[in-house]
């Protein structure tokens, strides 16, 4: 959980973002083959993976083995050490993977020099997945990938910490005001009442929540009065100490300071449900939607897609592999064994009957934003996320002025 643009959030809803993305331009039709692919010596397809540990690891292997026997067609899974890196020098080297996860943030500069295939209009299961995540995906009109899971945002609150507060299920926040009086009983010495990271992925839930966000139809809209309000907001509560950056109460995310105490709620995305049962198990917690704002609910939402070469060898058959890996089973085999929501809404009802505690994260998805997928956007928010840090002593309106100007140089 590192809070830079170069960035791995592994586990449930995993993002990969890259700085720069220095490839070579391979592009096929679909149904050419195309030839260049990354194979083993026996011509297996190749699947390249960033994982959050073994749990994923094996689940992802015991999954596409499970396919193999089943097709007749042999596929090896391989873990990067550093995805976004090896992924890219794949391409440059003209042998990228078969199949590969992909973040939004990566999409447009893979795309626009044809090394990455646009397949999923020949899904079957293409009107299964959630409109908002194929939208992620989606470039100039064309649905390049499946969406393999997702993750939102919501609200941690420590149980025990809000009951010795004197706070009960009523005081649960529903708007800014509720958040920022529990947010002020819960704060004592050495506790602040909510904590977050000092970064865009977290503070975009506010914008969204007071109607703003980046990029408005494709037009910058960074420095609009909503987002300044949202800013505003945190700003002050900031300044009164009952929020807090988690690098500044000493945690290095939001799930570090939640599982040690120094704050009795965070915002944090699913992910941080596997970090309390493995590293906090002793912290007992409920999981609620973020309050809404000015303009009413808002949070943010991340996915991976499964990216397929241009010039993989086998197209057809790397097709039906994710169509096997997004089916509704496997996508339950997935969420249950390392945690993330399934991205097909054929499985929501199952999904929330079995984590019933998590059902505030798939809540989230009638209404997430997610960040901008357009080419250069992870500089833009590495560099916002930057003056993010200083928020509590800079100037809302002059940071979001910087943000707007670095957007338009990228909008076209």
């Amino acid at each position: 959980m590192t809070r830079h643009s170069t960035r791995v959030w592994l586990g449930a809803g995993t993002l990969l973002v890259t700085g720069s993305l220095a490839l070579t331009a391979c592009g096929s039709g679909f149904d050419d083959g195309g030839g260049g692919s990354e194979e083993s010596a026996d011509g297996a397809l190749t699947v390249l993976i960033g994982s959050s540990g073994e749990a994923e690891t094996s689940a992802v292997e015991e999954a596409v083995a499970a396919w193999s026997e089943e097709s007749g067609v042999e596929a090896e899974v391989q873990v990067a050490n550093d995805l976004p890196q090896q992924l890219s020098q794949g391409f440059a080297a003209g042998s990228p993977p078969d199949l590969f996860y992909l973040a939004p943030e990566a999409l447009a500069g893979y795309a626009e020099n044809g090394s990455i295939q646009a397949y999923g209009d020949e899904l079957a299961n293409k009107d299964d997945f959630y409109p908002s995540l194929v939208e992620n995906f989606t470039l100039d009109g064309e649905f390049y990938c499946a969406p393999k899971d997702f993750s939102t945002l919501a609200l941690i609150i420590n149980t025990d910490l809000w009951a010795e507060a004197g706070l009960t299920d009523a005081d649960i926040p529903t708007d800014w005001d509720s958040l920022a009086a529990a947010a002020q009983r819960l704060t004592t010495d050495g506790q602040v009442g909510l904590a977050f990271g000092a970064e865009y992925q977290r503070l975009g839930a506010f914008m969204a929540q007071a109607g703003g966000g980046l990029l408005v139809d494709g037009q910058a809209v960074a420095n609009s009065p909503e987002n300044v309000e949202a800013l505003t907001y945190v700003q002050s509560h900031l300044t009164d100490g009952s929020f807090a950056f988690a690098a500044d109460i000493g945690a290095g995310w939001g799930g570090e300071a939640f599982g040690t105490g120094a704050a009795a709620m965070v915002i944090e995305g699913n992910w941080i449900t596997g970090t309390l049962t493995n590293d906090y198990p002793d912290v007992n917690y409920t999981v609620a939607e973020l309050p809404a704002g000015p303009a009413g609910q808002g949070t943010l939402q991340f996915t991976n897609c499964w990216g397929m070469a241009a010039d993989s060898a086998d197209q057809d058959s790397a097709l039906e592999l994710v169509e096997y890996l997004t089916g509704t089973d496997q996508q339950l085999t997935f969420s249950e064994a390392f945690g993330p929501m399934p991205s097909i809404e054929s499985a929501a009802a199952t999904w929330t009957d079995e984590n019933p505690e998590l059902a505030a994260f798939l809540a989230g998805a009638e209404y997430a934003q997610f960040p901008p997928t357009i080419a250069g956007a992870a500089e833009v928010i590495s560099d916002f996320n930057a003056q993010l840090e200083s928020l509590a002593t800079g100037d809302p309106q002059t940071i979001l002025d910087s943000v707007q100007s670095n957007l338009e140089a990228i909008v076209e």
